[in-house]
């Protein structure tokens, strides 16, 4: 239930005014008021998560749909999410939690997500489906538990978090999928997610991998707006020289949705010269996404070039490589961390009836403060 937030500092302690840390943003929130997530509240002169104990969609599903394909394959997570974004993306496939101004959820306290997710058999716990920095305290106080019950935690960022948000990351989270959109490119993102800047985001990549993060990187691939072949070789060079060559990149097909209804899918061929450009930048391994069947489904061996893992959709239908992920064609050794889970073998999709043991909370904007006011005091 709301939990004073981690991430916040005092601007002006007589007039109750906080700076949220969790972001780039740096929100003033005057009290009474959120910040542009919609979720940071301040009450009193204290910032609170008012999410925190309160998932809006919970799942358990394959590793490969984060997507996450070098990272623990054939695995099983629990997917968690909140209401709230600190993006505001016209094109968001989960507009309506993501965008949702409304306080609501599951009533699921962080030792009951590890224990559902313990339960239903998952490996690790995924933050993802709306941002996870805007609920990045409640996301750390599971990630915390679900480390000392062996889970492992990853999460499906925008990347658009603060040097003190990447720090708390750093402390509990494994893998990270940076999910950017048009090329990370700073114009599409003022256009259409409501973004200032994207540098941060490039920041953020690489001081995660410097502190030990696990990173894939995706890209929607979105026509007319973010489809620039140019803008994809510049990011493909940018990935190889900040990042490494081996860090996988996927470009995302794009479906119309919430307020970009009027743009198509995004063409595959499209998304093939996208991929081709990425290896002619120097990228070992390059996807593409929401198209199922495609063969840049497949992890293809850098060094002689045959199929090492085939995927179809999520599933891995085959694998070519011994316990230290070398090709067993060639030896090279492929840069894939953990291990093959054997659930892979397994439909890994699993529907949780939260609805039988927890109950829904639903708290309108002004009912917000009566709502964490009375939490407090019964906590």
């Amino acid at each position: 239930m709301p939990k004073e937030a981690l991430l916040y500092r005092v601007v002006d302690a007589e007039k109750k005014l906080v700076e949220c840390l969790a972001c780039p943003r740096r929100c003033n929130v005057v009290e009474g008021k959120c910040g542009f997530c919609g979720i940071r509240w301040n009450i009193d002169g204290k910032l609170y998560l008012v999410s925190h104990g309160l998932a809006i969609a919970v799942a358990i599903d394959p590793i490969e749909k984060k997507p996450l394909y070098h990272f623990n394959p054939g695995s099983m997570v629990l997917s968690i999410a909140t209401t709230g974004c600190n993006w505001a993306c016209t094109f968001c496939q989960n507009w309506d939690i993501s965008q949702r101004r409304v306080i609501a959820g599951w009533k699921l306290d962080p030792e009951v997500v590890v224990k559902l997710a313990e339960a239903y058999g998952a490996h690790g716990i995924t933050y993802t489906y709306n941002e996870p920095i805007v609920f990045i305290e409640y996301a750390y106080d599971i990630g915390v538990i679900a480390k000392k019950h062996g889970l492992f935690n990853t999460m499906v960022t925008n990347g658009y978090m603060s040097d003190e948000a990447i720090d708390l990351v750093a402390k509990f989270m494994d893998a990270a999928t940076v999910d950017l959109k048009g090329h990370g490119d700073p114009e599409f993102a003022r256009k259409l997610s409501s973004v200032p800047d994207t540098e941060p985001v490039f920041q953020a990549m690489v001081e995660l991998k410097r502190k030990g993060v696990f990173i894939e990187v995706t890209d929607l691939v979105v026509p007319k707006y973010g489809d620039s072949i140019e803008k994809a070789r510049k990011l493909a060079r940018w990935i190889v020289e900040n990042l490494g060559p081996e860090t996988p990149l996927h470009f995302l097909r794009f479906h119309p949705d919430y307020k970009l209804l009027n743009v198509p899918p995004t063409p595959v061929e499209v998304l093939e010269r996208h991929a081709e450009v990425a290896k002619e930048e120097g990228l070992h391994y390059v996807y593409i996404g929401n198209v199922p069947g495609h063969k840049l489904e497949n992890t293809y061996c850098p060094n002689c070039g045959k199929v090492v893992v085939g995927r179809i959709g999520f599933d891995i239908v085959e694998w070519k490589l011994d316990n230290e992920m070398r090709c067993q064609y060639c030896g090279y050794r492929v840069n894939i961390v953990g291990k093959l889970y054997p659930t892979y073998k397994l439909s890994r999709f699993v529907y949780l009836p939260l609805d039988a043991f927890t109950e829904f909370v639903h708290v309108p904007e002004h009912k917000v403060r009566e709502f964490v006011v009375k939490s407090i005091r019964s906590s």
